[in-house]
């Protein structure tokens, strides 16, 4: 009987009514997408205006979404609908995946007849992600996470990759800009601007660089926005690495230099997240 008290109030902390309503946004939202996915992939005309380069990045993108990023959305949802709080925490990091991802789609991508599914996924994750950051109890989630050490390598985990994204994408730019030239990548994606540069260096990587910050000073929020941020850089990885594989299925040259690095930052990204999570108690 204790221990079923325990779960009891353990749910009622973690979802209220005011955070069920996001919750559902999202699952909505990831059956949305997965139709979408499922017709981009399996019809040539959805993509059919984008370059050689960029063909293989939109179709991993699908593949990662349909395989991946959706069916983690239905199960973090649904499972924070039960009381989970590490399933929320994940849940959180799936919607900004989503919400980054389909920005691109929305804004990158030629108009087509999935520009209005796009549209909807995008418009229900990004609410359903501010919802579910401003109804959820901050203070309540710190007091859960176990480990000092935990938090401590995360916090500088989060704010060293910022810095080293943030000074690779400038290296591209900052000498495009001095020469009055425009960037290699955007030549090949046939783009005006880089749409993942401008999300990361405007949103991501200050987002990840102060969420960083704030949480070596153990700051509430910091606790919600961290697990968030290391699965939104988890399943980033992801796309990254299968496009070397859609570049070899279309017989085209593939990308591998990537495969080493990117590998190894999601594969530590898994564990320090794996980690973090193991921390978290029940409530008492």
């Amino acid at each position: 009987m204790a221990h079923q008290d325990v779960e009891d109030t353990d749910k009622v902390k973690v979802v209220s009514r005011s955070s069920s309503i996001w919750l559902w946004l999202s699952i909505a939202a990831a059956l949305v997408a997965v139709f979408g996915s499922i017709v981009a992939l399996s019809s040539t005309r959805i993509y059919a205006a984008l370059t050689a380069f960029f063909l293989p990045q939109a179709l991993a993108q699908d593949i990662g979404n349909l395989a991946l990023a959706s069916p983690a959305m239905l199960i973090t949802a649904a499972l924070a609908l039960r009381g989970s709080l590490r399933a929320y925490l994940v849940w959180l990091g799936v919607l900004a995946f989503t919400v980054y991802n389909y920005v691109i789609y929305t804004f990158s991508v030629p108009f087509g007849p999935l520009f209005p599914v796009w549209v909807v996924v995008l418009g229900l994750c990004l609410y359903a992600l501010i919802g579910g950051i401003a109804t959820i109890d901050h203070t309540s989630v710190a007091s859960r996470f176990s480990s000092r050490r935990a938090n401590t390598t995360v916090a500088w985990f989060l704010v060293i990759i910022a810095a080293l994204f943030a000074l690779l994408w400038l290296s591209e730019d900052v000498p495009s800009i001095i020469a009055g030239t425009t960037p290699q990548s955007l030549v090949d994606m046939g783009l005006p601007t880089n749409p993942v540069h401008i999300l990361d260096l405007a949103f991501f990587l200050p987002a990840a660089m102060i969420t960083g910050v704030l949480l070596l000073k153990r700051e509430p929020l910091a606790f919600t926005l961290a697990p968030a941020l290391m699965v939104f850089l988890l399943l980033t990885g992801v796309p990254i690495l299968l496009t070397p594989l859609v570049q070899w299925a279309r017989a085209q040259p593939a990308s591998t230099a990537v495969l080493v690095p990117i590998g190894t930052i999601t594969l530590a990204v898994l564990g320090l997240l794996i980690w973090m999570l193991s921390t978290v108690r029940r409530e008492a």
